[in-house]
């Protein structure tokens, strides 16, 4: 029992980098599976269903209330810093891969535009609330899961 001690102090955060990687893996596959192509900037890049930073952020929070309690400072801080990365991933990241978008198609009806434009720019940044949401259950489910084990 006694070398369990650092890996539950820990395990909050180990929680929400582990789920972030598995939800980063699972689009990865998703796309290779579905599109027969292989893009390794998949696994890495931010948006898509689900959200792997609401993931991230909803199984820290949840893995807080479950080992200090919802009356505690660090669930009350948590949970903010959970509520604000949501929001910005509906809000100003969303925002912005529109008028990435937008960019992507104005330069390229400009004559040689299509040459100029090397690298279109990732559109793909923000998340749908339904994004945001699911990947906020999935957060939960994973902390739940962990602390039932």
């Amino acid at each position: 029992m006694h070398s369990l001690v650092p890996v539950m102090r820990t395990y909050p955060v180990f929680l929400a980098l582990t789920i972030a990687l598995i939800v980063q893996v699972t689009k990865g596959t998703a796309y290779w599976v579905v599109h027969r192509h292989l893009d390794f900037q998949r696994f890495v890049q931010t948006g898509g269903m689900p959200s792997a930073h609401s993931a991230s952020v909803t199984a820290l929070t949840a893995a807080v209330a479950l080992t200090q309690g919802v009356h505690s400072l660090l669930f009350s801080v948590t949970l903010y810093f959970s509520l604000i990365v949501m929001y910005d991933a509906t809000g100003l990241r969303r925002a912005a891969g529109r008028q990435a978008a937008l960019l992507n198609r104005l330069v390229e009806q400009q004559p040689l535009g299509r040459q100029v434009l090397e690298h279109r720019l990732w559109e793909l940044l923000g998340h749908t609330p339904l994004e945001v949401l699911v990947g906020a259950i999935v957060g939960i489910i994973y902390a739940l899961a962990w602390y039932k084990l």
